[in-house]
């Protein structure tokens, strides 16, 4: 079985400028930055012939290639208990399109339907029975963060192990976005 999700590689630079960001918070597992992504749609557990009917239908894919940053950090919480705390992404209309090509190109090949409306998002760090209050610090401390603007000029197939210390991603496929001249 394999444990996939596609997503967008983040540059060196953008990656550079999180780890800034990446300290002060209490309870918090960060994630190391050959590790940073944004996740377009995560797949989970498949065999390597479903793998394959997924790599074929995004092989399909046609997209524009685009330009984003990332902007702000927030995170998601359920109760008051903090789960994973995120920089937030500054996209146009490129990033939304691209991603809802992926959910329909997943849904082809077999996948159920996400369930969940799409929140582009970079995790930074997860956490476990951390309350609300307690981050609520480091929010507004970082609420300020701006990347550099980035190319994003593919997306990636990655393959998810799971380990004591976390996840380690390895990237399977890359899928290129078509150059628009500016």
């Amino acid at each position: 079985m394999l444990r996939l999700f596609v997503g967008l590689k983040l540059p060196e630079i953008v990656r550079r400028e999180l780890s800034v960001i990446e300290s002060g918070l209490p309870g918090a597992r960060w994630i190391p930055p050959e590790n940073l992504h944004m996740t377009l749609r995560f797949i989970g557990e498949i065999d390597e012939i479903m793998a394959e009917d997924v790599d074929g239908m995004l092989s399909g894919i046609t997209a524009p290639d685009f330009e984003l940053s990332l902007t702000g950090v927030d995170c998601f919480h359920t109760r008051g208990r903090v789960r994973t705390v995120w920089a937030g992404v500054s996209a146009g209309p490129g990033l939304a399109a691209l991603q809802a090509k992926v959910e329909s190109a997943a849904v082809r090949a077999g996948l159920t339907p996400e369930g969940r409306k799409f929140k582009a998002h970079v995790a930074l760090a997860r956490l476990k029975n951390v309350p609300l209050p307690t981050v609520q610090p480091y929010l507004e401390l970082n609420g300020g963060f701006r990347s550099s603007r980035f190319h994003a000029g593919g997306f990636t197939l990655f393959r998810s192990h799971l380990g004591r210390s976390g996840a380690d991603y390895e990237a399977l496929v890359e899928y290129p976005l078509a150059s628009v001249a500016a």
